[in-house]
């Protein structure tokens, strides 16, 4: 699934091709995603894009008549291809710009998510979302207070959109490990000085990450068709039975929350 950092690399990409300029029409081939596509995308005609933003995993494409929400979900790429470019198996949307180039998604799984509304701030999938990692907002302070009485588990914990958006499986594994916290510690448990580490860990990987371009290891793609993998970079995800790159013990994992947590139990105190 693309994560907070590949959305970000997304958004980055497609913009230069969007921002400022006039989409034509929307071609919708298959609605039928998580939800179904807005009906309102396809009586675009002629509408200029003000901005692109993020919000969580959410692109937002901002225009003169509302915004165009657009999720990749679990399989979901968007390219920005000519306007002759030939249609491929599952590309379901395009966006068509008239610069000559379209934005078009494709997502086999289909269960990304193209939808508009007239306000942002008011749209329902948002309403409950918490701070942005990268945020001012998400700080020691707010994280320690969120985890107190709290006995879940903390990567579970770190991984609920309303506590903070966009920490997925991988960078909840790596920013663990990397802060020398067991995955499956009690988030109550967490004191004030682990909340410091931890939080400046977030930030630190989720930046990294962006800077190298993204790192979901299987269908993402970036706009430019270069992909998007890093894999090399992860310190533990993905990496059970291997050696531990701080201390050489052999590294475990377990389900937490049905998603697999890699760590190391040398270095991941609970």
């Amino acid at each position: 699934m693309p994560e907070l950092p590949e959305v970000e690399t997304t958004l980055r990409g497609i913009s230069p091709y969007l921002k400022n300029f006039t989409i034509e029409k929307i071609v919708v081939r298959q609605p039928k995603l998580r939800w179904v596509v807005s009906p309102e995308l396809t009586e675009f005609k002629n509408v200029k894009v003000l901005e692109l933003t993020r919000r969580a995993k959410y692109l937002i494409i901002h225009t003169e008549k509302g915004d165009i929400i657009g999720h990749l979900g679990m399989s979901g790429s968007v390219r920005i291809v000519p306007h002759d470019s030939p249609i491929d198996k599952h590309d379901h949307i395009d966006i068509v710009m008239n610069n000559g180039k379209l934005l078009r998604y494709n997502d086999p799984r289909r269960f990304g998510a193209w939808l508009w509304t007239e306000n942002t701030d008011k749209f329902h999938l948002f309403l409950k979302l918490g701070p942005e990692p990268l945020s001012d907002e998400f700080n020691a302070d707010y994280l320690f207070k969120k985890s107190r009485k709290k006995t879940t588990a903390l990567k579970t914990f770190l991984m609920d959109n309303s506590i903070v958006v966009g920490i997925g499986n991988i960078y909840a594994n790596e920013s663990l490990f990397l802060s020398g916290l067991h995955p499956f510690k009690p988030a109550g448990k967490l004191t004030k000085a682990q909340s410091v580490a931890l939080v400046k860990t977030i930030k630190q990987v989720l930046t990294t990450s962006i800077k190298q371009g993204g790192t979901t290891l299987k269908d993402f793609l970036q706009p430019d068709g270069r992909p998007g993998y890093f894999v090399q970079e992860l310190q533990i995800y993905g990496k059970k039975n291997q050696s531990c790159p701080k201390c050489g013990h052999k590294i475990e994992s377990l389900m937490i929350g049905q998603r697999n947590s890699f760590f190391c139990p040398k270095c991941q105190k609970k």
